[in-house]
């Protein structure tokens, strides 16, 4: 094989697919990056067996062939490569020249026949939506799946569509965070978990642009993203998604509208208290028009008021900030609103379109704070 391509491509591909090359494994070949020049096309793969990417580049072949190449080792070359042409060559016995400028690195390499390919999907059911709409999604939902293994559901996300909108809903047993978007078209109803380490991987690649789209092909047993020159597949999480709708409910005692920037730089000073791994949560004391924050921590105690627009009861409830600042943060509305029922029951953020909803469980408290 030898072909020649760009630094900068050929970086941007090795990059790419670096994202699915597993840190830990007992597989040398999983190690490895696929450079396949077997056809007209340049296409790098790489598979750890959950997810896997493989990007097309541009560049010239003179020879073709397929070559397997360590992945940590190759990216580290390409990396520190001069801003040219990189011309890579290989021989009968799977070693790897790479040549740029006075630079001439000779590594060894695998038989390309020993990589696992990607699965075949047979790409007839999906959705199409922005890059921009799917990369927001994520970054709106990802912060609240488990980080634990010991419920494999709660690490995933529940991919829904239903007529044309699409839910994606993540939860770890604290809290529940939902976001709905309408697509273009009309599609077949689907419901599937998807990996949330394989969201964050799709999330980091795509462009962001509104422009750009994004296809989404759904199979039994996977999940496939195709965008630009790249195509990402990964294994959904087997089993019933957790009935969402009927963990949520529309009754409240209490509704209060209130400044998001104001209301999270608030809770953002209180947890200067905080330490580290100190569960202390944050009190809250609403009554007309007021609602009054207060946290006491082995560091000091603070109190602070923020004005509000309230109905229903007045109420005293504990969170945990961080859960509340992750909602937050992922807001894009000005002003939101506040649901509760009592101190031991879910405070709802959600918007009245029905666009977003974050569900809390508070945390117990002493109520006699000061």
């Amino acid at each position: 094989m030898k072909l020649i391509c760009s630094k900068s491509n050929l970086l941007k591909g090795v990059t790419i697919v670096s994202k699915a090359v597993p840190s830990k494994t007992t597989m040398s070949i999983l190690e490895c990056i696929l450079i396949d020049a077997s056809t007209n096309e340049i296409k790098l793969t790489a598979n750890d067996m959950e997810l896997g990417i493989e990007t097309r580049i541009e560049g010239e072949i003179l020879q073709k062939g397929i070559i397997a190449v360590d992945a940590k080792v190759f990216s580290e070359i390409v990396r520190k490569l001069p801003d040219n042409d990189v011309t890579i060559e290989t021989d009968n016995n799977y070693q790897i020249s790479i040549q740029c400028e006075k630079a001439n690195f000779h590594i060894s390499g695998k038989s390309g026949e020993d990589f696992s390919y990607l699965p075949y999907i047979e790409k007839k059911d999906f959705i199409a939506l922005s890059q921009f709409t799917l990369k927001e999604i994520i970054r709106q939902t990802i912060f609240s799946i488990a980080d634990n293994e010991s419920n494999k559901l709660m690490t995933g996300e529940l991919f829904e569509v239903h007529e044309n909108e699409l839910k994606v809903v993540s939860l770890d047993g604290h809290r529940i965070s939902i976001r709905k978007v309408e697509l273009k078209d009309s599609y077949e109803d689907k419901k599937v978990v998807v990996p949330g380490k394989s969201l964050q991987e799709v999330s980091k690649i795509l462009s962001g642009e509104m422009e750009d789209e994004v296809r989404i092909f759904f199979t039994a047993n996977h999940i496939v993203f195709e965008f630009d020159e790249t195509t990402v597949v990964s294994r959904l999480i087997e089993g019933e998604y957790f009935k969402i709708n009927q963990m949520l409910s529309s009754d409240y005692e209490t509704k209060f509208t209130i400044n998001k920037k104001e209301f999270l730089s608030c809770i953002d000073r209180a947890t200067l208290l905080i330490k580290e791994g100190d569960k202390k949560p944050i009190i809250f004391r609403i009554t007309d028009q007021n609602m009054e924050i207060n946290i006491n921590s082995q560091l000091g105690s603070m109190k602070e008021e923020i004005d509000i627009q309230k109905e229903g009861r007045d109420i005293m409830i504990g969170f945990n900030p961080k859960f509340l600042i992750d909602a937050l943060r992922v807001i894009d509305d000005e002003i939101i609103y506040i649901y509760m029922v009592n101190p031991k029951a879910p405070c709802y953020i959600k918007d009245e379109e029905g666009r977003y909803i974050y569900l809390i469980l508070p945390v117990n408290f002493n109520a006699a704070v000061n």
